[in-house]
This record gives structure tokens, sequence and C-alpha cells, in this order.
């Protein structure tokens, strides 16, 4: 399994933007499709996930009202739109493959997300 993160890039806070995430490989129904970012000094941070079958969502606190998480099974695309961006969202943004949320088996190379103030 790959997997390969685009579409970052700078934005003005306040401003959107929708990272995409190519899957090559099997992905089962019940596998989830994450996104996680790490800032500078920072620990990593979950970001949200999508139920690859049911579609389900569920987000962390942070982005939570401001991030979407999509995906397109047949082109086997994961999306994150994000919108009403701020300077701390700023970070590599990276899509991850899991059996379950405490197991992420496949990560992505990250994409970096600027947000000037």
């Amino acid at each position: 399994v790959q997997l390969q993160a685009s579409g970052g890039g700078l934005v003005q806070a306040g401003g959107s933007l929708r990272l995409s995430c190519e899957v090559s490989g099997g992905i089962l129904s019940s596998n989830l499709m994450g996104w996680f970012r790490q800032a500078p000094e920072k620990e990593r941070e979950f970001v949200g996930y999508i139920r690859w079958g049911y579609g389900t969502t569920y987000y962390g606190d942070s982005v939570k009202g401001r991030f979407t998480i999509s995906r397109d099974k047949a082109k086997k695309m994961v999306y994150l739109q994000m919108n009403s961006l701020k300077p701390e969202d700023t970070a590599i943004y990276y899509c991850a493959k899991g059996s379950n949320t405490d197991r992420w088996d496949y990560w992505g190379q990250g994409t970096l997300v600027t947000v000037s103030s």
C-alpha cells in the first residue's frame, strides 16, 4: 500500500485549502483513512478519519466544524477540506491508512500547509 498526499501550499488566515491522498493497493471497507499533522517542534496531532466503507467521520477537537474529510471510492482518493484556516493550522499534513484508531499501518509522505496571518 502506498499513500500519496498532495495539495499543500500557502494560504492566508481565513482561507481554504483541499488536500488529497491517493491510495495505491488494497483497502477494505473496515479500514480507516486518517489525517494527521505535525507542526514544527510539536508532536503529531490527530486531525480526523473516515471509515472507508460507510464513510463515517470523526474529527479532533481543534478542527471540528472547520475541516471535512471525504473519500471517492472509485478513484481511491481521500480528501481533507480545510476551511477557516488559522495560523496554528500550519503543519505538515499526513494521510494514513489504519486497521483501527490505535493502529495506523501505512503513512504518506506529508504535504506542507502554511497559513499566514
